[in-house]
C-alpha cells in the first residue's frame, strides 16, 4: 500500500510504502512519453530536497508511462539557448540535482522499461542500483552525439565508471542503443527482470538489501587511467576521423579531450563536460542536426495521418530492388510473396534473403520465422491477399501496364497497387487501369537496407488517400515516406542526375576519380559522385544520361557504353571507376589540399544545389523543409549543414 506525498508536484507521482521506501514516478503532463525538461527537472530538485530532509529508507525513481521510461532532455528546448554560459550553468544545476540523488544517505534504485535514453539513463546511472525490464522493448543508451552535442548530465563520467573508459566512449561516439541483456552484460544495467510487475518487486529487494551499482573493475578499469587513456584517445581520434570530418561534426572528438583530459579527476570532468557541451549546443552542427531531427519526426508524422494496416505484401519482380524490398519487409514482421517468371529468378533473392536474415536476426528460430514469411510465388496467388502489390520489373512502361492488367482484377480492394520504377511518369503507367486513382509510386533507393527514404509519388491521377496509404507503409517497414509529385527523375535523381554528369565532365577533363571523390567528401557528402556512380550501377547511370541529362552528353555516354560493354557495372560485377573487392572500392584513401580541394567541390556541387532550387520551383515536394529531407536521407548530402535549401539559406544571409 502506498499513500501519494502532497508536494504540488505536476509531473511526477510520489507516494510512500508502508516499509517507508519512496516511489517518485515521472509522468510529464500533456504528453506521451517522458523528456527532461525544465518543470520536470525542477520538480525532481523538489523531490530530492524532500528525500534530503525527510529521509525515506530509500528511494525509487521509475516512469509512469506505459511505453518507456525517459527519453533524455527536451529537445524542443535547445532552440531557445543562444548563450554557451547561460546553458552551462543550466546543466550544472542539473549537476546538482543528480549529485545531491547519487549522496542521499538512503539507497536509490532505478527501474527502467521501454526507452531510457540521453538524459534518462543519466539520471538512472545516478542511481545507487539500475534495474531494467528484459523486453525487445528496452533500449538504453546516449544517442547525443547525433544531435551535434555529447552526454553533458553526468553521461561521461559516470558511464566510464561503471563500464571502463574504451567501452563508454565507445557507446557515446557511436550514439549507439543497447537491449537491456546487451547493457546487462556491459554493466549498464544492474539487474533484469523478465516481468513487468517484478520491477517493483526487485526495486523493493535492492533498497532492503542496500544493493550498490557494478564499477569497472580490471581490464576496464584500467582503461580510465592516464598512460593506457592517452593511446585510447588517440586510436578513438584516428577511427573516428575515418568515419566523419572534425571540421563537419566537432562533438565526438571534443568528448574524447574530455575525457583524455579530466577522466583523472570526477570535479574537472563534470565541469569539462558542461562547459564543452554547452558551446556545442549553441553551434551551427547542433541547432542544423536538430533540424534534421524535427524533420525526421515529421517524415514520421506523415505515416501516421492513415489507420492503413499492413500485414501482407506481394513483390512482383526478383530481381534486385524487388528482392531488396521483399526481404526488407519480412525483416519489418510482414508476410511477403515474391513473384516472377520462374523459380530460377527468385532463388537468388530468396539466397540474398537468407543471408541477410543471419545477419540481422542472430537466433535461428527468428531466421528461420523470417525464412517461413517470405515465400516464392511463380504464379501470383499472393495478390488476392497481399494489402500491398509493389511492381519491380524492368522499366518499360508497356510492359508494366500489362502486368497491371493482369494484378488489377485480382487486388482486394483496399489494398495498395505501387511501382518502384525510377524514372516513368506514373500518368504514363496509369493510363489503362480501371481505378487510375490508386497507383502510386514507392520508389525505394539501393541499397533498399541502408537507405531510409522511400519517395511516395503521385500523379495527376493519384486520390490523395491513396499517397496517405503509401506513407502508413514505409512507417509501417521503418522508412521515412516523402510525398512526391510524378516528374522525370522525381526529386532525388534528378538532383543526383547534373551532380553525376558533371564528374563525369571533370574526369573526362582529367581531374582523377580519387581527387573528385575526395572534394566531396571534403564539402560533407558521405561518398563520392564516382564511387556513387559504382553503387547506383554504371548502367543505370547510363539511363540517366540518356533521359535526364541536359546538353551535350555524347561523351558522357561513350565513356560509360565501354565500360558496360566490358561488364564494368560497377560494384555489383567487381569493376567500374574502381574495383570493388568484398564490398568495398579499392582506392587510395587522399585528402584534397584547399582551395584546390574546395574549387572542385564547389564546381561538383553547383549543379546539384542548382537542381534543388529548380525543383524547389517546380513544387516536387510540399516545401522546401521536405526537400531538404529528401536530399539528406536520399542522397547523404551533408546532414550539418541543415539539407541544401537550409544552406542556400545561410549562405546568401
Amino acid at each position: 500500500m502506498r499513500v501519494d506525498l502532497e508536494l504540488g508536484l505536476s509531473h511526477w507521482q510520489v507516494s510512500m510504502d508502508t516499509q517507508g521506501i519512496m516511489w517518485a514516478a515521472c509522468d510529464r503532463a500533456g504528453e506521451s512519453t517522458n523528456a527532461l525538461s525544465e518543470p520536470v527537472l525542477k520538480e525532481l530538485d523538489t523531490i530530492v530536497s524532500h528525500a534530503e530532509t525527510t529521509p525515506p529508507v530509500g528511494l525509487v525513481i521509475t516512469s509512469a508511462k506505459s511505453g518507456s521510461f525517459i527519453l533524455g532532455a527536451d529537445i524542443n528546448e535547445f532552440d531557445d539557448y543562444h548563450d554557451a554560459s547561460v546553458v552551462e550553468q543550466k546543466i550544472l544545476k542539473v549537476h546538482d540535482i543528480f549529485a545531491r540523488l547519487e549522496n542521499l544517505a538512503c539507497p536509490t534504485v532505478a527501474t527502467v522499461h521501454g526507452f531510457c535514453l540521453g538524459g534518462g539513463l543519466e539520471l538512472a546511472m545516478a542511481c545507487d542500483y539500475l534495474i531494467a525490464l528484459n523486453v525487445p522493448e528496452t533500449r538504453l543508451g546516449l544517442p547525443e552525439v547525433k544531435l551535434g552535442i555529447f552526454p553533458a548530465f553526468g553521461g561521461t563520467v559516470r558511464l566510464t565508471e561503471r563500464v571502463g573508459g574504451y567501452e563508454g566512449m565507445q557507446l557515446i561516439l557511436t550514439g549507439r542503443l543497447l537491449r537491456a541483456p546487451a547493457a546487462r552484460k556491459m554493466g549498464v544495467v544492474d539487474e533484469l527482470v523478465d516481468e513487468f510487475g517484478s520491477l517493483d518487486w526487485a526495486a523493493r529487494r535492492a533498497i532492503l538489501k542496500g544493493r550498490k551499482k557494478r564499477l569497472a573493475k580490471g581490464k576496464d578499469a584500467l582503461t580510465n587511467s592516464r598512460p593506457v587513456r592517452k593511446g585510447l584517445a588517440s586510436i578513438m581520434r584516428r577511427k573516428t576521423a575515418e568515419k566523419v570530418n572534425p571540421d563537419h561534426y566537432p562533438a565526438p572528438f571534443k568528448v574524447i579531450e574530455v575525457w583524455e583530459t579530466h577522466r583523472d579527476n570526477r570535479r574537472r570532468m563534470f565541469e569539462a563536460e558542461a562547459r564543452e557541451a554547452s558551446h556545442l549546443m549553441v553551434g551551427s552542427v547542433s541547432k542544423n542536426l536538430r533540424r534534421i531531427f524535427f524533420l525526421t519526426e515529421r517524415m514520421k508524422g506523415l505515416g501516421k495521418a492513415s489507420d492503413f494496416k499492413v500485414r501482407r505484401v506481394h513483390v512482383v519482380g526478383a530481381g534486385v530492388m524487388g528482392g531488396d524490398i521483399a526481404a526488407w519487409c519480412v525483416l519489418q514482421g510482414l508476410e511477403v510473396t515474391l513473384q516472377d517468371r520462374e523459380m530460377q529468378y527468385i532463388e537468388p533473392a530468396l539466397k540474398r534473403a537468407r543471408s541477410l536474415f543471419k545477419k540481422r536476426l542472430k537466433t535461428k528460430p527468428a531466421i528461420m520465422a523470417a525464412e517461413a514469411r517470405l515465400q516464392p510465388d511463380v504464379q501470383g496467388a499472393g495478390v488476392a491477399r497481399a494489402d500491398v502489390v509493389i511492381e519491380a520489373i524492368f522499366e518499360d512502361a508497356e510492359a508494366k501496364r500489362a502486368l497491371y492488367a493482369q494484378l488489377e482484377p485480382n487486388m482486394a480492394e483496399h489494398a495498395i497497387l505501387a511501382t518502384n520504377t525510377s524514372a516513368l511518369p506514373l500518368e504514363e503507367l496509369a493510363k489503362d487501369l480501371r481505378a487510375p486513382e490508386r497507383l502510386i509510386g514507392l520508389h525505394f533507393f539501393n541499397p533498399v537496407v541502408k537507405m531510409p527514404l522511400v519517395e511516395v509519388i503521385h500523379g495527376k491521377q493519384t486520390d490523395e488517400a491513396w499517397v496517405t496509404k503509401g506513407c502508413a507503409f514505409c512507417s509501417a517497414i521503418n522508412r521515412f515516406p516523402l510525398p512526391t509529385k510524378s516528374s522525370p527523375g522525381f526529386l532525388v535523381n534528378r538532383v543526383l542526375a547534373p551532380y553525376l554528369m558533371e564528374a563525369i565532365t571533370m574526369h573526362l577533363e582529367g581531374v582523377t576519380i580519387e581527387a573528385l571523390d575526395a572534394a566531396a567528401i571534403r564539402f560533407g557528402m558521405p561518398m563520392g559522385p564516382m564511387e556513387l556512380a559504382d553503387v547506383v550501377g554504371l548502367d543505370v547511370c547510363m539511363k540517366v544520361a540518356e533521359t535526364l541529362a541536359e546538353g551535350d552528353v555524347s561523351a558522357h555516354r561513350d565513356l560509360l557504353q565501354s565500360m558496360i560493354d566490358q561488364k564494368h557495372l560497377g560494384k555489383k560485377t567487381g569493376q567500374g571507376f574502381y574495383t570493388w573487392e568484398k564490398g568495398k572500392a579499392d582506392r587510395e584513401v587522399r585528402d584534397v589540399d584547399s582551395p584546390y580541394g574546395d574549387e572542385l567541390a564547389a564546381r561538383l556541387m553547383k549543379p546539384f544545389l542548382e537542381e534543388c532550387k529548380a525543383a524547389s520551383a517546380d513544387g516536387i515536394v510540399a516545401d522546401d523543409d521536405l526537400l531538404d529531407a529528401g536530399i539528406i536521407f536520399g542522397t547523404g548530402f551533408a546532414p550539418f549543414t541543415g539539407g541544401p535549401m537550409h544552406y542556400l539559406a545561410n549562405q546568401n544571409a
